[in-house]
């Protein structure tokens, strides 16, 4: 009797252990996904919340400096729970991918429907969005036909007179990057040189504040990307709207190559352990809904044809951008970064 009994008690139990091993684990590999965020969580988060409540896909977000978090995953290696990366610069993105920290995405869907340019050479990586490097100027001081090309700013003209960040500055090294490419390193040297020249003071500070110095008059041009310039003019703070609407933003190269463009970019970790969620997560970030809130949020450009430009956007009119290059970023940083110093970028 004991023996019937512990026989149908067994019975039952491994019964139950199939179901818990059978069952249990598609419903944990169905329910999350880890996604490290080089940007701020109020850039991201919102498109997160619509992606679980869409998939019931639960994301676990990370948000840290990128440089931080690429270092994080490197020393994390197999162990690491991240799923995706996203972070800003095609240079950032290259720097993951030389560190072997990401895995092909070239069985994607979604890549055919993005520009190739905005893709990585190797699949590594796609754009989430796109961002312009490019000039705001002084209304009172300087006119809209005084500068056209980035090659202008190092004429003797704008001596003491371009406000800039560092050179530490990844915005900065691509943007260097991308004359190398288009010019040829010599040819690059000699016009960031005389660019240096023309440095109103030392190198310091965030796009704002180069923003404010304009303002301020502490100087009359200042390299910026053009969504800080549009941030500041919708801003609740009045400081923020009044200085942005004491300058103009011009896109330079308008008649030549285009104006230099760079990205934010998403790619799945080598170690991924939610592959397919990281896949779904990126498939939807890449739809026309997605890539519309995030030209409205932050006021960048979506890499996604179909999908509509912010209004501010579009009131700026159709611009050329020098896309052909956008892989080269990656691989000409050292050679930028180096020749930075050679001229005495700060």
């Amino acid at each position: 009797m004991q023996n019937t009994r512990f026989l149908n008690n067994y019975k039952a139990l491994h019964v139950i252990l199939i179901l818990i091993f059978t069952i249990y684990p598609a419903i944990t590999s169905a329910s999350e996904v880890n996604v490290y965020s080089g940007r701020k969580a109020k850039l991201i988060k919102p498109l997160l919340d619509q992606f679980y409540n869409q998939t019931g896909i639960k994301v676990n977000l990370v948000t840290a400096k990128s440089d931080a978090l690429i270092k994080r995953i490197e020393s994390e290696g197999k162990s690491s729970p991240a799923d995706i990366l996203i972070t800003v610069d095609a240079g950032r993105l290259d720097r993951a991918k030389k560190m072997d920290l990401l895995q092909s995405l070239s069985n994607l869907p979604v890549i055919k429907k993005i520009p190739k340019n905005y893709i990585d050479k190797d699949n590594k990586w796609i754009a989430l969005s796109k961002r312009i490097r490019t000039i705001i100027f002084s209304k009172e001081n300087i006119k809209n036909n005084d500068i056209k090309n980035f090659e202008d700013l190092a004429n003797n003209e704008w001596s003491k007179r371009i406000c800039v960040r560092s050179s530490n500055n990844i915005y900065n090294q691509s943007l260097v990057a991308s004359l190398i490419a288009n010019q040829g390193e010599k040819n690059a040297e000699k016009l960031i040189k005389g660019v240096v020249k023309n440095f109103a003071r030392k190198p310091s500070g965030n796009d704002r504040a180069q923003i404010k110095a304009v303002a301020k008059n502490d100087c009359d041009i200042a390299i910026v990307n053009h969504y800080y310039y549009a941030i500041m003019l919708k801003s609740k703070d009045v400081a923020q709207r009044k200085a942005a609407n004491k300058v103009s933003l011009m896109f330079l190269n308008q008649e030549n190559r285009g104006a230099h463009v760079n990205v934010s970019g998403v790619g799945i970790t080598k170690y991924s352990k939610n592959l397919e969620n990281a896949r779904k997560l990126i498939t939807f970030l890449l739809n026309k809904k997605s890539q519309e809130w995030y030209a409205t949020a932050n006021y960048e450009y979506p890499v996604l044809s179909t999908a509509k430009t912010n209004e501010l956007l579009e009131s700026w009119g159709k611009v050329i951008l020098d896309e052909e290059i956008i892989n080269q970023l990656g691989d000409l940083n050292p050679n930028a970064v180096k020749l930075m110093d050679r001229v005495g970028w700060q």
